[in-house]
């Protein structure tokens, strides 16, 4: 039905790639790779949603990077249909009344469950490749107490899905704070830097 809809099978995997992962770029050759799709029709299709707005795209070190543009006129309803909201709201079947409820949730980033099981987790997120800034110095900060047998799990699957070393640190909720208190230079880099939000329990800015 969707495929219908938006006329491509190609175009829908990317759209559900994109708006899965906002603040998230993405190359040629990784998308290919993601959404299992011949690089030919996944090229068509991303100048196609370039032309539109969808998405935008920027050059890194003679490589094209593609990001999903927030600021596009249709970004919140497009979530709703191809983020992970709209994943869950399907597997319900629920009614329109639902989805219009759902619309005034915050979309659940796609790592949240698996980072929940890792333990009491406040604060989780994304930044370095994942979002092409490097000013934190690391990829994954996940604030809270932890299992490490899980945790070395998560990071090991996070890492061959990536295809790369992730750079993490794990520290206490108490140590975060502290850190914060006494302005600390690596916290305030990895906040001030682009990342992506998994849990956000301590009210930091997206």
């Amino acid at each position: 039905m969707i495929e219908q809809l938006f006329g491509s099978k190609t175009r829908v995997k990317l759209l559900q790639l994109f708006y899965s992962n906002p603040n998230r770029s993405f190359y040629v050759r990784e998308i290919t790779r993601k959404v299992d799709e011949q690089i030919n029709s996944v090229r068509r299709e991303l100048a196609n949603l370039l032309s539109i707005g969808i998405i935008e795209s920027e050059s890194t070190n003679n490589r094209l990077y593609y990001e999903v543009n927030q600021d596009y006129e249709y970004y919140k309803a497009l979530s709703m249909v191809f983020g992970p909201k709209a994943a869950k709201t399907a597997k319900k079947g629920s009614k329109t009344e639902d989805v219009e409820a759902a619309t005034e949730e915050t979309i659940e980033h796609p790592l949240a469950k698996e980072v929940r099981g890792l333990g009491r987790v406040e604060l989780a997120l994304l930044t370095g490749i994942f979002t092409r800034d490097n000013l934190a110095g690391i990829d994954v900060l996940i604030v809270g107490d932890v299992n490490q047998t899980k945790l070395n799990k998560f990071m090991g699957d996070l890492e061959k899905e990536e295809n790369k070393e992730l750079r993490y640190t794990v520290m206490p909720k108490s140590n975060f704070i502290y850190r914060q208190q006494i302005n600390d230079r690596f916290i305030n880099n990895v906040l001030a830097a682009k990342k992506q939000i998994i849990i956000n329990n301590q009210a930091i800015a997206g």
